[in-house]
């Protein structure tokens, strides 16, 4: 069956970018494999449209409920093995209600754009940034060659 050869395992997850004016909301992670500043997101739960697992994710560790989230970009790898995809996709909006809290993901605050470079950032967070701002970006890309991931932004 040819439609069977095509199916193939994926993790999916989301990332939402909160933004008012000049200043962005951050998660300060509590995990230790992937410290730094992120932006609120997490797993699409199974059949959860993505839509609302982004809203879902960002009121459970924001405290936030967010409007119209907007697909800007995502961020895809294939394990080594290549049995198995992972895809991240990101979102951003400056429309939401509510009030701020923190989860037990992280502290979560707001800080102004232009000062993201001074923190310690997770994984990629700049590019992912560059993704989420930039028209011209939509993806970050990591391949598995030669026993090593090597990324790049396109």
């Amino acid at each position: 069956n040819l439609l069977m050869n095509r199916k193939q395992l994926a993790t999916i997850t989301n990332m939402c970018l909160v933004y008012s004016g000049d200043k962005i909301l951050v998660q300060e992670r509590n995990k230790k494999d992937w410290p730094g500043l992120t932006f609120p997101g997490g797993h699409v739960e199974k059949g959860e449209n993505f839509i609302a697992s982004v809203i879902r994710e960002v009121k459970e560790e924001t405290g936030l409920t967010i409007y119209d989230p907007l697909l800007c970009g995502m961020e895809e790898y294939k394990a080594d093995n290549n049995d198995e995809r992972y895809l991240m996709l990101f979102y951003k909006t400056d429309k939401f209600e509510g009030e701020l809290k923190s989860s037990k993901e992280g502290k979560v605050f707001w800080i102004n754009k232009d000062d993201l470079l001074k923190y310690e950032l997770s994984l990629d967070l700049d590019r992912i940034y560059k993704i989420m701002t930039d028209d011209s970006l939509s993806e970050l890309i990591y391949e598995y060659k030669n026993g090593e991931y090597i990324s790049y932004i396109k």
